[in-house]
Protein backbone atom coordinates (compact mmCIF):
# COMPACT_ATOMS: atom_id res chain seq x y z
CA UNK A 1 0.00 0.00 0.00
CA UNK A 2 1.62 3.62 -1.33
CA UNK A 3 -0.32 7.09 -0.59
CA UNK A 4 -1.15 7.12 -4.43
CA UNK A 5 -3.09 3.97 -4.33
CA UNK A 6 -5.33 5.41 -1.48
CA UNK A 7 -8.31 6.12 -2.80
CA UNK A 8 -11.65 6.93 -0.68
CA UNK A 9 -14.77 4.39 -0.17
CA UNK A 10 -17.20 3.69 -2.80
CA UNK A 11 -19.76 5.96 -2.69
CA UNK A 12 -17.87 8.60 0.09
CA UNK A 13 -17.30 10.99 -1.99
CA UNK A 14 -19.64 13.35 -4.60
CA UNK A 15 -18.84 15.49 -7.28
CA UNK A 16 -19.82 19.07 -6.48
CA UNK A 17 -21.93 20.35 -9.24
CA UNK A 18 -20.39 22.79 -12.10
CA UNK A 19 -22.72 24.96 -13.12
CA UNK A 20 -22.76 26.99 -16.61
CA UNK A 21 -20.55 24.77 -18.15
CA UNK A 22 -22.06 24.58 -21.07
CA UNK A 23 -25.44 22.72 -22.56
CA UNK A 24 -24.69 19.28 -22.46
CA UNK A 25 -23.84 19.64 -18.76
CA UNK A 26 -27.69 19.98 -17.67
CA UNK A 27 -27.10 22.98 -15.90
CA UNK A 28 -25.17 25.43 -18.80
CA UNK A 29 -26.78 28.40 -20.11
CA UNK A 30 -29.36 30.03 -17.49
CA UNK A 31 -27.00 27.64 -14.53
CA UNK A 32 -30.16 26.74 -13.30
CA UNK A 33 -31.89 30.36 -12.60
CA UNK A 34 -34.67 29.99 -14.81
CA UNK A 35 -35.23 32.75 -17.38
CA UNK A 36 -34.70 36.83 -16.17
CA UNK A 37 -36.56 38.41 -13.12
CA UNK A 38 -35.18 38.91 -9.58
CA UNK A 39 -33.94 35.44 -8.46
CA UNK A 40 -32.00 35.29 -11.92
CA UNK A 41 -30.30 38.27 -11.11
CA UNK A 42 -26.77 38.64 -9.05
CA UNK A 43 -27.17 38.91 -5.22
CA UNK A 44 -31.41 38.86 -6.26
CA UNK A 45 -33.42 37.39 -3.44
CA UNK A 46 -35.77 39.14 -1.45
CA UNK A 47 -35.80 39.99 3.07
CA UNK A 48 -36.63 37.73 5.36
CA UNK A 49 -40.19 38.27 5.69
CA UNK A 50 -40.96 39.89 2.25
CA UNK A 51 -44.47 39.55 1.16
CA UNK A 52 -43.98 40.89 -2.39
CA UNK A 53 -45.00 44.04 -1.34
CA UNK A 54 -47.69 43.34 0.23
CA UNK A 55 -47.55 44.96 4.11
CA UNK A 56 -45.67 42.30 5.83
CA UNK A 57 -47.42 40.17 8.99
CA UNK A 58 -44.89 41.65 11.56
CA UNK A 59 -45.76 45.42 11.01
CA UNK A 60 -49.75 44.66 10.46
CA UNK A 61 -50.24 43.00 14.08
CA UNK A 62 -50.24 45.48 16.55
CA UNK A 63 -47.12 46.24 18.93
CA UNK A 64 -48.33 45.93 22.41
CA UNK A 65 -46.05 46.20 25.88
CA UNK A 66 -42.28 46.46 26.35
CA UNK A 67 -39.41 44.00 26.87
CA UNK A 68 -36.63 45.14 29.45
CA UNK A 69 -34.47 42.11 28.25
CA UNK A 70 -32.16 44.16 26.20
CA UNK A 71 -30.83 45.86 29.60
CA UNK A 72 -31.19 43.36 31.97
CA UNK A 73 -28.69 42.15 34.58
CA UNK A 74 -27.19 38.67 33.72
CA UNK A 75 -25.73 36.91 36.48
CA UNK A 76 -23.65 33.24 36.21
CA UNK A 77 -25.59 31.52 39.21
CA UNK A 78 -23.72 29.16 41.61
CA UNK A 79 -25.35 27.03 43.95
CA UNK A 80 -23.73 26.01 47.42
CA UNK A 81 -24.08 22.46 46.61
CA UNK A 82 -21.71 23.06 43.71
CA UNK A 83 -18.35 24.34 45.66
CA UNK A 84 -18.31 21.20 47.87
CA UNK A 85 -15.11 19.84 45.37
CA UNK A 86 -13.02 23.29 46.96
CA UNK A 87 -10.46 22.73 49.43
CA UNK A 88 -10.72 24.05 53.24
CA UNK A 89 -9.63 27.75 52.93
CA UNK A 90 -9.43 28.14 49.40
CA UNK A 91 -10.69 31.12 47.53
CA UNK A 92 -13.66 30.81 45.18
CA UNK A 93 -14.26 33.41 42.54
CA UNK A 94 -14.89 33.69 39.12
CA UNK A 95 -11.52 31.97 38.21
CA UNK A 96 -11.62 29.34 40.10
CA UNK A 97 -15.16 28.31 39.33
CA UNK A 98 -14.52 28.55 35.49
CA UNK A 99 -11.11 25.95 36.01
CA UNK A 100 -13.03 24.04 37.93
CA UNK A 101 -15.65 23.40 34.79
CA UNK A 102 -18.68 24.76 36.91
CA UNK A 103 -19.44 27.76 34.89
CA UNK A 104 -18.24 28.35 31.49
CA UNK A 105 -15.58 31.17 31.12
CA UNK A 106 -15.47 34.23 28.73
CA UNK A 107 -18.93 34.87 29.54
CA UNK A 108 -19.85 38.86 29.51
CA UNK A 109 -22.30 38.75 32.26
CA UNK A 110 -21.96 41.19 35.22
CA UNK A 111 -20.53 38.56 38.18
CA UNK A 112 -21.10 35.60 40.01
CA UNK A 113 -24.46 35.27 42.21
CA UNK A 114 -24.44 32.38 45.20
CA UNK A 115 -27.77 30.76 46.08
CA UNK A 116 -28.47 28.81 49.41
CA UNK A 117 -29.40 25.52 47.44
CA UNK A 118 -27.21 22.80 49.39
CA UNK A 119 -24.63 23.20 52.00
CA UNK A 120 -21.48 24.10 52.83
CA UNK A 121 -18.89 21.87 54.95
CA UNK A 122 -15.36 23.51 54.98
CA UNK A 123 -14.09 27.58 55.41
CA UNK A 124 -14.31 29.29 52.06
CA UNK A 125 -13.74 32.76 50.84
CA UNK A 126 -16.23 33.27 48.43
CA UNK A 127 -15.73 36.50 46.06
CA UNK A 128 -19.24 36.95 44.33
CA UNK A 129 -21.10 40.07 43.24
CA UNK A 130 -24.15 39.08 44.74
CA UNK A 131 -25.20 36.15 47.68
CA UNK A 132 -28.61 35.27 48.76
CA UNK A 133 -29.14 35.79 52.30
CA UNK A 134 -29.70 32.51 53.32
CA UNK A 135 -26.29 31.89 51.55
CA UNK A 136 -23.84 34.05 53.14
CA UNK A 137 -25.55 32.63 56.24
CA UNK A 138 -24.36 28.97 55.58
CA UNK A 139 -20.70 30.23 54.20
CA UNK A 140 -20.57 32.27 57.17
CA UNK A 141 -21.71 28.99 59.93
CA UNK A 142 -19.49 27.23 58.06
CA UNK A 143 -16.82 29.69 59.24
CA UNK A 144 -16.07 30.90 55.93
CA UNK A 145 -16.17 34.44 54.74
CA UNK A 146 -18.93 36.05 52.22
CA UNK A 147 -16.77 38.87 49.94
CA UNK A 148 -18.98 41.18 47.66
CA UNK A 149 -17.19 42.26 45.09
Amino acid sequence: MALNNLSPAEGSRKTRKRKGRGIGSGLGKTAGKGHKGQTARSGGSTRLGFEGGQMPLYRRLPKRGFSNAMFETRYDVVNLAQLEDFAAGSVVDLDALAGAGIIKPCRQNAGLKVLANGDVKVALTVRAAKFSAAAAEKIRAAGGTAETV
